[in-house]
């Protein structure tokens, strides 16, 4: 059978080599220039200037247009009707310039029109989902297995309103199970689509390839994406409207070996507690983070990689001591869940976290929130307005709380005045809860015993009562059900470590210190460290020892 398969492509691309050849003996013949349009990218706003009935009528496509001037392949000149569709074209000041394809070469370019009609249909950057079909979804998607049994059902044909269906029927799935990311990742032969479920990735479906091209050129119109760049990364956003509630989708685009991988990221306020007292911090710790935010001045900041809840920690922080006599305003990119009674602005381009900050100085705010620190400037600027009577909230890339330090040092910031502005750095990791449903205990092995002894041995006096009177001899482990999607887990809760800068940390700042020197230094204080505090949710039955493993070092001394 793979003998004849690879059979059909030689001969398939024998064709199409002899059909290239003679298109570029014409090419030769009638002086004009010769096109590949497989190879070369067609514009799809170029091509929309003719309808498909009379490119496929006068064998041409428009495929590129820049100011006025149009590029136009032709199979030949001596088919009649080229001469109107030019004569159309410069009667909307046009300048048409010829080329030569082939035959195979224009059926690429024909196919595209399928992605035209998702071009008119899309005039707005707003999915509809009205509430009549999101009941519909409602009542047939409870888990990622229901997910699966629709778009099956719904991936018979490859036309747009099978498209539209199979994207609806992904996104009001990720919405009804809770995921954070859709994943479309395509493949040799198939469409990959994964959901991150609670920090996660699940495979969800397999699509068929045909539907990739539309399913892409769907998403990439109702992000504001260009769709004829196919070889540079792209990002944009849309809205996805339900019932009352808009929830913000942003897109990011990714060239692949396979074609384009698309990450729709869900900013769905319902799906997030902005709760201070639920984002899961010890009281002590949580006593720390608001005492320091009661203040008029100084800098508070969050630190973790990328989704590992910073921000929303923040929001959940300004969210507390949002008051009508306090003036906030944040610069963040993008806003991700509006807060009632704040100016929340966004960067785009030539409004950079510099800029948004300086603009910000000058709108007499009691507090900003700086959605990240990326630079040199920006992080002086943030240090230095937060030693001229403004609290500052702000995230940093560094794994650990002491290791916000030394990065603001490496960012250039005078060390004489970062002890002074800077209030808390801490640390913080998402880990996933056990579903109350299903989680099962159990009496952990030898080896599990020694090491949660050892690190219980390193928690400080002050959070001793944390642990529960079962000590090590109990603990708790995923097993999976339908309220869990199988998993074992429901729902994601942080873990944190808390430094405040005292009068022993400020004295080792004006030495540039290492991170080691910082977490010398803020012994005395009792700092509980993020694997510590994950054990005592592992003995409290809140996780288990895997899932904590998979998100902190538990062997790291």
């Amino acid at each position: 059978m793979p003998e004849f398969k690879n059979e059909d492509k030689r001969i398939e691309n024998l064709r199409k080599k002899e059909a290239e050849d003679l298109a570029q003996i014409l090419a030769d013949k009638y002086k004009l220039p010769y096109t590949d349009l497989s190879i070369v990218p067609v514009n799809i706003e170029a091509l929309m200037l003719i309808s498909e009935k009379q490119s496929r009528e006068a064998e041409l496509a428009v495929f590129n247009k820049k100011g006025s001037a149009v590029d136009v392949a032709i199979l030949t000149p001596n088919n009649a009707l080229v001469e109107g569709v030019l004569d159309e074209l410069n009667r909307k000041k046009l300048k048409p310039k010829l080329y030569i394809s082939s035959k195979p070469s224009l059926e690429t370019a024909w196919e595209r029109y399928k992605e035209v009609s998702h071009v008119k249909a899309t005039d707005t950057r707003t999915v509809e989902l009205t509430p009549e079909r999101l009941k519909n979804f409602s009542d047939k998607i409870k888990t990622t297995d229901d997910v699966r049994n629709l778009v099956k059902q719904e991936t018979q044909g490859d036309d747009l309103q099978t498209t539209t269906s199979t994207l609806e029927i992904v996104i009001a799935g990720a919405l009804a199970t809770k995921a954070s990311d859709i994943h479309i990742q395509p493949q040799e032969t198939t469409i990959r689509v994964r959901f991150r479920l609670d920090g996660v990735l699940q495979d969800i479906v397999d699509l068929p390839q045909k539907l990739y091209n539309l399913l892409l050129s769907r998403i990439k119109l109702a992000s504001g994406l260009k769709l004829n760049i196919k070889q540079k990364a792209q990002d944009g956003r849309f809205t996805i409207s339900v019932g009352e509630d808009n929830i913000e989708i942003r897109t990011s685009v990714l060239p692949g070996a396979y074609g384009e991988t698309i990450v729709l990221r869900l900013l769905n306020p319902k799906t997030i507690s902005l709760d201070i007292e639920r984002v899961g911090m010890t009281q002590k710790q949580l006593a720390i983070v608001i005492e320091a935010a009661k203040k008029p001045d100084g800098m508070i900041l969050n630190t973790g990689p990328t989704g590992s809840g910073k921000t929303t920690t923040l929001y959940s922080l300004l969210k507390h001591v949002n008051e009508s006599g306090i003036n906030i305003i944040t610069i963040e990119d993008p806003v991700e869940y509006h807060i009632k009674g704040i100016t929340q602005t966004q960067i785009q381009k030539g409004y950079t976290f510099l800029e948004g900050l300086r603009s910000a100085l000058r709108q007499d705010p009691d507090i900003i929130m700086v959605g990240e620190i990326r630079d040199s400037e920006t992080a002086r600027v943030a240090v230095d307005a937060a030693l001229t009577g403004h609290l500052v909230l702000s995230t940093l890339h560094t794994n650990t709380a002491a290791g916000a330090i030394p990065r603001l040092i490496d960012l250039q910031v005078d060390t004489k005045v970062l002890g002074d502005s800077l209030t808390v750095a801490m640390a913080q990791r998402l880990i996933r809860r056990l579903c109350e449903k299903c989680k099962e205990q159990y009496s952990p092995n030898e080896e599990e015993k020694k090491l949660l002894e050892t690190i219980l041995l390193a928690v400080p006096e002050g959070y001793k009562s944390e642990i529960p009177p079962s000590g090590v001899s109990v603990a708790w482990k995923a097993k999976g059900c339908s309220e869990c999607n199988n998993t074992g887990y429901k729902g994601r809760e942080g873990i944190f470590e808390i430094i405040s800068v005292d009068e022993a940390v400020e004295e080792v700042i004006i030495k540039s210190p290492s991170e080691r020197d910082i977490w010398n230094a803020s012994k005395s204080q009792g700092v509980l460290r993020m694997k510590e505090h994950g054990v005592l949710k592992v003995l409290k039955g809140m996780t288990d020892v895997a899932e904590l493993s998979r998100v902190v070092d538990m062997q790291e001394k």
